[in-house]
């Protein structure tokens, strides 16, 4: 005899659920299809006896016939970045009460790594795509060209989108920031980049042209290592080596501005007085430090929730225009220029 403690549990099938409901087989699966398929007294108790019998959907079906997954991929450079974490929340408010789920994956601003994430969440047969940049490789464009879903790219404007765009005018975005430190009277500002992605890179070209207008030579002290607090006073170290009159900094975002920030402050010198600081993306660690940290206010929550409401008209058949939309962006001043 076969001893049931060590049998595995058999997984709940839809006609178990239909059954405890005490209706069809077809009206739950137009509820997993979309729950406004059915009444609304119909979706609580098909809601209350799924959590019961703790069932798990299974789309493997409807993706051999080539049905909607009602799934929605979503590739962010990072899994930790606050920045993006903003995002999945504005895209969650979305997607979720739409009955969508979001596929998420990482590639560590690597191009070719987010070609091998694009092949994978295309492989679950996800129905639209949300993507952090604006640049992709030839295999990526390919696969996105036969996918033929509709997609979002985030964070930027480009000139040229796959399909749609959300985001805001980076470059525009630091020359207002640079701008207003030049106000103030700086005169030597420094740029302190990390990782150079793009995003870095079109923040570079608003700080040189606010510089340049000012008749003022630009210096950008870079490096390829990822940004953390830490480096963000290595990079003001080698500012001032570099320029001993340096009197201000305009950071790629809120770590190394922080950190450069913290660091000026060890080295005995007064912030905003001595050394003008100021960063990008307005994260919560800029708004506890004293003086309360400068930064560029990016709509993050915003730029995912309507990059998810965009991809579900295009799924409901919508023709989608403008292409590109641009959310803009505000200067916190802060305390700190």
């Amino acid at each position: 005899m076969t001893d049931s403690r060590h049998e595995k549990p058999r997984r709940p099938t839809l006609q178990d659920v239909a059954d405890r409901v005490g209706t069809s087989k077809m009206t739950i699966s137009r509820y997993l299809r979309d729950p406004r398929l059915v009444a609304e007294a119909t979706q609580a108790q098909i809601a209350a006896v799924m959590a019961e019998l703790g069932y798990i959907p299974s789309r493997v079906p409807d993706m051999l016939a080539n049905a909607k997954s009602r799934a929605i991929g979503v590739l962010l450079p990072s899994l930790s970045n606050q920045v993006f974490a903003s995002v999945v929340r504005g895209i969650e408010r979305v997607t979720q009460p739409a009955g969508y789920h979001c596929l998420y994956a990482h590639y560590g601003y690597d191009m070719e790594r987010e070609e091998r994430q694009i092949e994978q969440l295309l492989s679950f047969h996800v129905d639209a795509l949300i993507l952090s940049e604006t640049v992709h490789s030839a295999r990526t464009l390919r696969m996105l060209e036969v996918a033929a879903i509709p997609l979002v790219e985030i964070m930027e404007t480009p000139d040229s989108p796959l399909d749609l765009a959300v985001g805001l005018d980076h470059a525009a975005a630091a020359q207002a920031m640079v701008d207003a430190m030049l106000a103030r009277g700086k005169r030597h500002i420094a740029y302190l980049a990390a990782r150079m992605d793009r995003r870095t890179l079109l923040r570079a070209d608003g700080y040189r042209q606010a510089m340049i207008k000012a008749g003022l030579t630009p210096l950008i002290v870079q490096t390829d290592a990822p940004s953390d607090f830490t480096l963000g006073g290595t990079l003001l170290r080698e500012a001032r080596r570099q320029l001993p009159q340096l009197d201000g900094v305009f950071c790629t975002n809120d770590d190394i501005a922080a950190g450069a920030l913290l660091a000026a402050q060890a080295a005995g010198l007064h912030v905003p007085g001595e050394l003008a600081v100021a960063g990008c993306n307005a994260l919560d660690i800029g708004q506890a430090l004293t003086p309360r940290l400068a930064s560029i206010v990016t709509p993050r929550e915003a730029i995912g929730e309507l990059a998810a409401r965009l991809l579900l008209r295009r799924l409901a058949g919508e023709t989608v225009t403008p292409a590109v939309h641009d959310l803009g962006f505000a200067i916190d001043t802060g305390g700190s220029i």
